[in-house]
């Protein structure tokens, strides 16, 4: 039976195993992540129906973390954790695309009744399975790397392969540059970014087979896979 997966990003150890252990008391699958670049890689590795985002964390805070993920997902729910209760960090939470806000300490029966307000306004769906995609006559499956044509049949690199779920992801939209490299590599500097024209290259190799599909380049912003 699937289960609502959440991405709990969080870089107090003590604080985050005690929420990852109550909502697991309550249903939910957690992933924890210990700072801010780690949870935006985890996003871009699996699907989440909700995150819970600590403001203060090393690497990436918490408000940068949420206006990446929002250039990938503009629906999934994201709640705020935080030490401050400062109207302006609240107001700040919600300008880059948080839903909801909640001010430490705070109890485990508040986080939990939060988390289920906002999955209910959210009207999430579990049926959906987005680790399959069909990409023109591609069938893409994520989660084992597997990429299959009727006339060819690819086994990926595990960044082939996430780089290309972030491009089925946002199918027909540009993906900005940034966004691809902090999620795959964890950072995007000079020498990560040839690396990643590397792998788009070898993509476009692997699609040739329909005529159909193109990743184009989107000068000075990102990618776009287009279908015709």
């Amino acid at each position: 039976m699937n289960t609502l997966k959440i991405l709990l990003a969080e870089d107090d150890l003590n604080l985050g195993f005690v929420i990852q252990d109550q909502l697991k008391m309550n249903g939910f699958t957690v992933h924890l992540a210990t700072d801010g670049k780690e949870g935006l890689k985890k996003f871009n590795s699996d699907t989440y129906h909700l995150c819970v985002l600590d403001v203060m964390m090393p690497e990436k805070d918490g408000f940068s973390l949420a206006k990446d993920i929002r250039k990938i997902n503009k629906d999934v729910p994201i709640l705020f954790l935080t030490a401050k209760s400062q109207i302006e960090d609240k107001i700040e939470g919600f300008k880059v695309g948080g839903d909801d806000y909640l001010t430490k300490p705070f109890s485990a029966e508040e986080l939990t009744l939060r988390i289920r307000a906002l999955l209910k306004r959210a009207n999430i769906e579990l049926e959906q399975d987005a680790d399959i995609f069909e990409i023109g006559e591609y069938h893409f499956d994520s989660n084992n790397y597997q990429l299959t044509h009727p006339n060819f049949e690819k086994k990926l690199t595990k960044k082939e392969a996430d780089i290309l779920k972030l491009l089925c992801k946002n199918k027909n939209k540009v993906l900005p540059r940034d966004i691809v490299l902090n999620s795959v590599w964890g950072q995007d500097d000079y020498f990560v970014g040839r690396s990643l024209d590397v792998f788009i290259t070898k993509l476009r190799k692997y699609l040739k087979e329909d005529s159909s599909i193109s990743i184009s380049n989107v000068h000075g912003v990102g990618f776009k896979l287009e279908i015709a």
